[in-house]
């Protein structure tokens, strides 16, 4: 299947994570359509997510406490938005030993649905291909179902809603708009794919 080119969502400094370019599924699964998913964390001065403390490792943190929380999202491709969610909450974020109790409910969100994973999300279509980047802000949406985009435009805003566990956003894409009968799209950024572990800087 032909992958769909698409812009950085975002500008300043971003930590690519669960990259296809390492392996496929990216994320370990195939369920909803995310075999070539990728996550991006935003990234704060000295290049960290957060200040990491005693306190990091033994207690769920604030999303507020991370430096991307709230940042900019644009639209990565021009097309027509079918899909839009901003009503659920920002949960705390889980590093350290909180990310374990985290990890151990995982398989009672995948089984509670699509929502329940993506959170807040938009879908984009676009020549057929279905874009969608998920755990955005509560509330920060931009853009409306029906409405046309152009790649670029302002979207929404980075946040830590779905199964997250610390404010990034995820992107997929798709050949449906239901993502629990997709198959999964490959995509390329800017005619590349970014490995794990890398430093995307967009001015």
């Amino acid at each position: 299947m032909t992958a769909i080119d698409l812009g950085y969502p975002f500008f300043g400094d971003w930590l690519v994570q669960n990259s296809p370019a390492d392996r496929v599924p990216s994320h370990g699964t195939t369920a909803f359509a995310s075999s070539y998913a990728i996550d991006f964390v935003p990234l704060g001065p000295g290049g960290r997510t957060a200040p990491f403390t005693m306190g990091s490792l033994l207690r769920s943190e604030p999303p507020e406490r991370f430096p991307g929380f709230g940042r900019e999202l644009v639209a990565p491709v021009s097309g027509l938005v079918i899909g839009a969610h901003d009503a659920e909450p920002d949960h705390p974020a889980h590093r350290g030993l909180p990310s374990v109790g985290y990890a151990l409910t995982q398989r009672r969100r995948a089984s509670a649905g699509w929502l329940a994973l993506a959170g807040n999300h938009v879908l984009i279509e676009s020549g057929g291909v279905i874009v969608t980047l998920c755990h955005l802000r509560r509330g920060s949406l931009r853009v409306r179902p029906g409405q046309q985009l152009r790649a670029g435009e302002p979207l929404g805003a980075c946040g830590n809603s779905g199964n997250s566990t610390e404010p990034h956003v995820h992107v997929q894409a798709l050949d449906a708009p239901d993502p629990t009968r997709a198959r999964a799209v490959p995509l390329t950024f800017d005619g590349a794919l970014p490995r794990t572990g890398s430093v995307i800087t967009v001015p």
